[in-house]
């Protein structure tokens, strides 16, 4: 006879069974059929939003630094369109909650376009970190912004891009716009949190506000750091006793303090982040897809290195934003060649659940997603194998059933209670295809930047 499975701490302990759910402790609301097994929700803790996937905007993979001048191509759409269909996507497959990087495509709106974010994330229904974008070094090239550029673009060609050079609004009016954000958020689930997009986008005295403002907020931060080889080359230049070094030294690390990506820190660095409380996301897939390598998760583990958590980036393994074959990737890319696993079932789902939560500040929180576990095991000569490594092996987001997020039913059968997926989706790209005459005219100084880039990078020592 099926029966529902309920397992509070996947990895941990063998779940619990009961024909009723009635027989099963303390679950609010939560429904479930006999067959299923309830879960806590995981967090996909690091994300950027994407209702248009960057494919679907032809900003195909590449090297970082070469890929990111394909964002110009992103499409002008409604902010409140864009975030509900990406969170939409995300609940369909059973996340209740996601770490939203925002990029504004105009600073000055930013208050207005974080209000739709925050809207969106309430009519899906799941909970929501928000990170409010600040930088104010411009992203054309680390070593001195666009003027680096300029020798391999055509006179034609440099004279349209530089007029598209942004001037980034004072350190004290971005740092007002984020309290304007979070004194504007009447949503519970929502956590406002400064945005850093990365030290090398960043001067030093933002930085240092950033740093001070946390404190005296008691504001989360959630920023990129050392995603690719060229950032470490050109932080090492930048801050010669390393960039971690420098922002302990000016009290930006702290337990507030959550840095996507990782890939490039040193062992020295991760003991440093680990000490001072800091936690790391892992992306797997973006780091592989854009050639910046695989984050040591490894050896973070084995010397216990700083807490992790895992996100999708706007990309996933399919392009298909599936955060359980992100956790499958990582779990299998770490799982090493000795005899005995370091890298368990339980690091795995804490690092989804318990960090990821930390991460968007809603630790003490009860969010279920209900699995068709009948369907992973319809197969399976024995059913008391353990659910953990079931999951790990073949859970996907079309197995999801059902997700209650703060004891409201966010999703039922598969299909979402808040919203019409498939019209806000039709809408989104109907705005989208709407905007194709600008982007048809933009595309060649898109690749002639991005060939520019290529160039100008290749003009550097050669990194391993």
């Amino acid at each position: 006879m099926k029966k529902i499975r309920l397992v509070k701490r996947p990895g941990y302990a063998p779940a619990m069974h009961a024909e009723r759910l009635t027989d099963l402790p303390s679950l609010g609301a939560v429904t479930a059929l006999p067959g299923d097994l309830i879960m806590p929700s995981p967090v996909n803790a690091h994300d950027h939003g994407y209702g248009i996937r960057t494919l679907d905007f032809g900003a195909t993979d590449d090297a970082l630094e070469v890929w990111i001048p394909g964002l110009r191509l992103r499409p002008r759409t409604d902010a409140y369109l864009e975030a509900l269909v990406a969170f939409g996507r995300l609940a369909r497959t059973g996340v209740g909650a996601t770490m939203h990087c925002h990029n504004s495509l105009n600073v000055d709106r930013l208050v207005d376009e974080a209000s739709a974010v925050m809207r969106a994330a309430g009519d899906v229904g799941i909970r929501l970190g928000l990170s409010c974008p600040l930088l104010d070094r411009d992203a054309w090239a680390y070593d001195g912004g666009p003027q680096r550029l300029r020798p391999f673009l055509s006179e034609g060609d440099w004279d349209v891009l530089a007029g598209t050079i942004p001037n980034y609004a004072p350190i004290h009016a971005q740092l007002d716009a984020v309290e304007t954000v979070a004194a504007a958020n009447t949503n519970l689930l929502v956590d406002v949190q400064y945005g850093p997009i990365g030290p090398q986008w960043c001067s030093n005295a933002l930085l240092e506000a950033i740093a001070e403002a946390s404190s005296r907020h008691d504001r989360r931060i959630h920023m990129h750091l050392l995603e690719s080889p060229r950032q470490r080359a050109w932080l090492d230049r930048r801050f010669p006793e390393g960039v971690v070094t420098y922002l302990d030294k000016i009290g930006f690390l702290s337990p507030r303090l959550a840095v996507a990506h990782g890939v490039q820190l040193r062992p020295d660095e991760l003991e440093l982040l680990a000490d001072r409380g800091v936690q790391v996301v892992s992306n797997p897939t973006a780091n592989l897809r854009l050639r910046s390598g695989v984050a040591p998760i490894a050896s973070t583990i084995t010397r216990g290195g700083p807490a992790f958590a895992i996100g999708l980036d706007g990309t996933g393994l399919d392009d298909d934003q599936d955060l359980w074959r992100e956790m499958r990737l990582l779990y299998l890319l770490h799982g090493g060649r000795g005899l005995t696993q370091q890298f368990t079932a339980q690091m795995l789902f804490d690092a989804a659940i318990k960090v990821g939560r930390q991460i968007i500040n809603a630790s003490d929180v009860q969010d279920f997603t209900i699995v068709d576990y009948q369907a992973l095991i319809a197969d399976s000569l024995f059913d008391d194998v353990d659910e953990a490594e079931v999951l790990l092996t073949r859970m996907r987001g079309e197995f999801a059933r059902g997700l209650f997020v703060a004891g409201q039913e966010v999703l039922r059968d598969g299909k979402l209670t808040g919203m019409d997926f498939d019209a806000a989706l039709s809408e989104l790209l109907a705005q989208a295809k709407a905007d194709l005459p600008r982007l048809e005219r933009q595309r060649p100084l898109v690749s002639a930047l991005s060939a520019a880039t290529r160039a100008y990078y290749a003009t550097w020592p050669a990194i391993e």
